[in-house]
């Protein structure tokens, strides 16, 4: 079988001959943002209050409902009642740092 024939690719060298990685660093960038301090990450103290007090509201009304306890009588309105405020609860949860 023949050698396949090298292709001349015009332009020649990207880079100068002898250069090694690393030599040329970009400059620094004028853009940093410096992070944010922990002190203005803090939340509020009502964030993990509000939290556990709706995760504990919806299990209440969710236990409730099957005691059959609530007015009304076992409904299905008393349990996405509970679940919205698990919901809350959790989504509240996310909030908090």
């Amino acid at each position: 079988m023949a050698k396949p024939v090298k292709r001349h690719v015009p332009g020649g060298r990207v880079t100068p001959k002898g250069t090694k990685p690393g030599n040329n660093r970009p400059a620094p960038s004028t853009r940093y943002t410096p992070p944010v301090p922990r002190e203005v990450k803090v939340s509020p103290r009502w964030v993990p209050v509000l939290m556990f007090t709706l995760l504990g509201l919806g299990l209440v009304i969710i236990f409730l409902n099957y005691l059959d306890l609530l007015p009304g009588g076992m409904s299905n309105a008393y349990l996405g009642l509970g679940l919205a405020a698990i919901c809350g609860g959790i989504i509240t949860a996310t909030q908090y740092r």
